[in-house]
């Protein structure tokens, strides 16, 4: 890991067993297009400064304080210093609270996963010891430390040469299923629609390959800016046609194959094949234009 900087540095414990670590980030949005706000009319690029809603005046930064809104347009001013204050204090230390049998967490509760692994040679061994028992037990560790200013709960499970430790959403934050699926229907399928459904899923059966999926948006981004820098137009995408309810059999019965819309429709490749396609260096790699910042 040394070509990336840790974000954070400590210790993980458990029970007298304790490794110096780093978190490193797991994921990153870094390859992804992005875009500079730039005035039309003259081409340069826009820098951003806060008006004062009321006066209409520039703000200067020394002058700029958060506020917590307490209704009717009055706030509540809260300088730096005191925000500062109520930062909970660091001990540096991931100490397992609790172990739970792996895949019990509802992973809503998942918020961003990090790489863990030794920082020192000397910890090497104690790392090792609490990655393997994770692994045999089967089980992921429960722990809490102050990250980035917060108290998080983070679950810490093996993986591979290390661990992954993976921050987790407080229970407030996360929205009850009820609320959302209250007004979604009760309705009984027909058993010959189930069937199919089944048929289709168990034939489809396959392993998760991340490298055949694309970001199409990231793709039409990038071959728009293509086109764009080339002086060529993109053709408008094809609108999705939507099944609806009384052809939801007829589209189940072309999806398992037994009703095929026409004969000269290519046979669909078998997800559940038995071999493990490697995606070649050019499926993985973007056709991204040569500047990922663009005007």
């Amino acid at each position: 890991m040394a070509a990336h900087r840790a974000q954070w540095k400590g210790h993980l414990k458990i029970g007298e067993i304790s490794s110096a670590v780093g978190l490193y980030t797991a994921t990153s949005t870094s390859e992804r297009i992005s875009f500079h706000m730039i005035n039309e009319s003259t081409g340069n690029r826009l820098k951003r400064e806060f008006i004062d809603s009321e006066s209409e005046e520039v703000v200067k930064r020394d002058q700029q304080v958060k506020g917590f809104e307490t209704g009717n347009g009055d706030y509540i001013m809260i300088d730096p210093e005191e925000v500062a204050a109520v930062v909970p204090d660091s001990d540096k230390m991931l100490e397992a609270e609790a172990f739970i049998p792996c895949g019990k967490i509802d992973d809503v509760y998942f918020d961003k996963p990090y790489y863990l692994v030794p920082v020192d040679d000397v910890d090497q061994d104690a790392f090792t010891s609490i990655r393997d028992a994770l692994s045999k037990t089967r089980a992921a560790a429960i722990a809490r430390t102050v990250l980035f200013r917060r108290m998080r709960t983070v679950l810490i499970r093996a993986h591979g040469k290390g661990m992954i430790a993976t921050t987790l959403n407080y229970d407030y934050e996360v929205r009850p299923s009820e609320e959302v699926f209250k007004d979604v229907a009760k309705i009984k399928v027909e058993a010959a629609m189930l069937d199919l459904a089944k048929h289709i899923i168990t034939t489809k059966k396959g392993e998760f390959d991340p490298a055949k999926f694309d970001d199409r948006y990231e793709d039409a981004l990038a071959a728009l800016v293509k086109a764009k820098a080339e002086g060529k137009t993109l053709p408008k995408p094809k609108p999705i046609k939507v099944s609806k309810p009384n052809d939801l059999l007829k589209a189940l019965r072309e999806s398992a194959g037994m009703d095929k819309p026409s004969a000269s429709k290519p046979k669909a490749a078998n997800a559940n094949s038995g071999k493990k396609v490697t995606a070649s260096k050019s499926t993985k790699s973007r056709a991204k234009p040569a500047s990922k910042k663009a005007s």
